[in-house]
Parts: C-alpha cells; structure tokens; sequence
C-alpha cells in the first residue's frame, strides 16, 4: 500500500468488485451458446449437485435471498431447464428439479471450466489457490 489509506487502487473492495465484474465478462460468451447468463449458471451448478431442491435451500446455496432467487428460478423454468412441483414429503414447499432438457445441458457445460482457465491463462492449481483464498476472506467476512 501506499502512503494515502484512500487511495483508490490500494483498496480491497475495488480489487474485489473489478474482478467480480471482469470474470462474469469472461464468463459470458462462454455461456452464450447454452442460452445462460452467469447468475442463471450458478443456479443450475447447484441443481446439477441435487435435485430437486427448495427455493429456499437454493437460494442458501447461491448466497442470495429466495425474493433474489424466485425471477431466477422462473426465467429458467421459461426455458425449459427446471420445473417448479409440490414436495412429495411436504405440500406446502414447492420444489425446484431439473428437466430432461436441464440434465441434458450439465454435459455441454463440462467444458466451461476449461474455457475460462483458458481465458485467464491460469492453471487449475492456480484458480484452486484464488478460490480457496476468496473462501476464507468470505468466510472472515461474514456477518
């Protein structure tokens, strides 16, 4: 850091959202042609993991609230990928499952990954060791 605590560049916020931003840009015409914007990749990142599940515990999993969550999950049942039906265990809950169409689409996103290391230059070890970092300081973070 440098001499002036308010120095635009020295601050850690400014690091993190400029990079927040640059990487949904590299993202974003890697998904293009799976018709996903990156909020909508994530969703199905989690639903790929377990389905179906509650908006609620996607919502969890995505670290948003169900009201940020619910437009999300609707845009994705409008194209086909998730369906939105009564818990057979609990009525009252409304559960989130993958579509054929949605399962389907987890074998052309595989190589996503390998497409933004590409982008970034980066290794595997390298995004491992950015993400693992980012995890602690969410977790330090955390209110």
């Amino acid at each position: 850091m440098t001499g002036d605590l308010l120095r635009l560049d020295d601050q850690l916020c400014f690091a993190l959202v400029t990079a927040a931003r640059n990487v949904v840009a590299i993202y974003r015409p890697i998904l293009e042609p799976l018709g996903l914007t990156h909020p909508q990749y994530l969703a199905m990142l989690a639903l790929w993991e377990q389905s179906p599940r509650s908006l609620g515990d996607l919502a969890t999993a995505l670290a948003m609230d169900p009201a940020t969550a619910s437009p999300l999950v609707k845009r994705l049942e409008t194209d086909g990928l998730i369906e939105r039906r009564r818990s057979a265990t609990d009525e009252r809950r409304l559960d989130i499952a993958l579509t054929p169409k949605g399962t389907v689409l987890r074998q052309r996103a595989l190589d996503v990954p390998r497409q933004v290391m590409a982008r970034l230059g980066m290794t595997v070890s390298d995004v491992v060791a950015i993400r693992d970092a980012l995890g602690r300081f969410a977790g330090a973070a955390a209110l």
